[in-house]
C-alpha cells in the first residue's frame, strides 16, 4: 500500500470522493503538519497548532497511480484559495499536498501545472505542496461522516457552496 496525505478544506468533504474507487483501501480524516502531539478537533480549528484537517488515504498504486488519486482530488475543493475552503475560512482549512517522498512531490507539482495549462479555474492553483510530517487521526465522530450523519453531511456540502462549487467546474457531484 502507498500513502497520500492531502487537505481541502473541511475533511468531512474529502472522504467520499475516494470511498468510491477501487484500489483504495482507506480514508481516515485527521490533522497533519502541525506541531502538537494528538492535537483535538477544538484545539486544531483555534488554529493554535499548526495542523491542517486532512485525509490519509492508503491505496494500491498497482490499482490507482497517485496522479489518478490527484486528480480525484483536485476536483474536491477550491485549489486557488490558499486561506481555508468554502465557509470554512483560517489555517486549520487551509488545502495542502503533502508528499512523503520526493517523487510524490513532483507527481503534485506536474498535476498542478496540467491544470492550470487547461484553464479550468479562473485564477491559478495556489494549493502548497509541502514535506509530510505527521498526521494524528481525528476523533471518532469524524470518521466516514457522510455515512454515519447524512443529513448534516449533505447540508453542509451544499450549504458551504462547495457542491456548486464543484458542480460548476467538473459538473459532478
Amino acid at each position: 500500500m502507498s500513502t497520500a496525505t492531502l487537505a481541502g478544506g473541511c475533511f468531512w468533504c474529502l472522504v467520499k470522493p475516494f470511498d468510491q474507487f477501487e484500489g483504495v483501501n482507506s480514508v481516515v480524516s485527521g490533522y497533519s503538519n502541525g506541531h502538537v502531539e494528538n492535537p483535538t478537533y477544538q484545539e486544531v480549528t483555534s488554529g493554535s497548532t499548526g495542523h491542517v484537517e486532512a485525509v490519509q488515504i492508503d491505496f494500491d498504486e498497482s490499482i490507482m497511480s497517485y496522479k489518478e488519486l490527484l486528480g480525484i482530488f483536485f476536483q474536491t475543493f477550491d485549489p486557488t484559495d490558499n486561506t481555508g475552503q468554502f465557509g470554512d475560512r483560517g489555517p486549520s482549512y487551509e488545502p495542502a499536498v503533502f508528499y512523503h517522498d520526493e517523487a510524490q512531490k513532483e507527481t503534485a507539482e506536474e498535476v498542478i501545472r496540467e491544470l492550470d495549462e487547461q484553464k479550468i479555474f479562473s485564477k491559478p492553483i495556489n494549493t502548497p505542496v509541502l514535506p509530510y510530517r505527521n498526521f494524528y487521526r481525528a476523533e471518532d465522530e469524524h470518521q466516514d461522516f457522510y455515512q454515519t450523519n447524512s443529513g448534516h453531511y449533505n447540508a453542509y456540502y451544499k450549504g458551504s457552496g462547495r457542491k456548486a462549487f464543484v458542480e460548476n467546474h467538473w459538473g459532478v457531484n
